[in-house]
């Protein structure tokens, strides 16, 4: 495959949760709005790794409890799961570090 620049958006991100486990849609789009916040003061560090490696991620979150997390539980696992990310980004792509 030859080296070309990439473009269009680096990172992509979707996020779900289970109506079977909740079912009423309150609670299903709090969860995703959650996640989705999470993810948002969260990303410019994978962000900032993707553009370092000039590499895409396309990233699906998929909420699979069976209560409804608090915020700051939320922010840690996003934040361990972008860190871990990061960490394969980095051990797949050892160039331009």
């Amino acid at each position: 495959m030859p080296d070309r620049p990439i473009v269009g958006s680096k990172l992509q991100a979707g996020v779900t949760t289970s109506s079977k486990n909740f079912k009423k849609a309150v609670d299903r789009n709090r969860i995703k709005r959650l996640i989705r916040e999470g993810y948002r003061l969260q990303k410019p560090a994978i962000q900032n790794v993707l553009h370092q490696k000039n590499t895409q991620l396309a990233v699906f979150f998929i909420f699979t409890g069976k209560e409804l997390p608090s915020s700051s539980v939320v922010n840690e696992k996003i934040g361990l799961i972008l860190q871990r990310l990061i960490n394969i980004i980095n051990e797949n792509n050892p160039q331009n570090t």
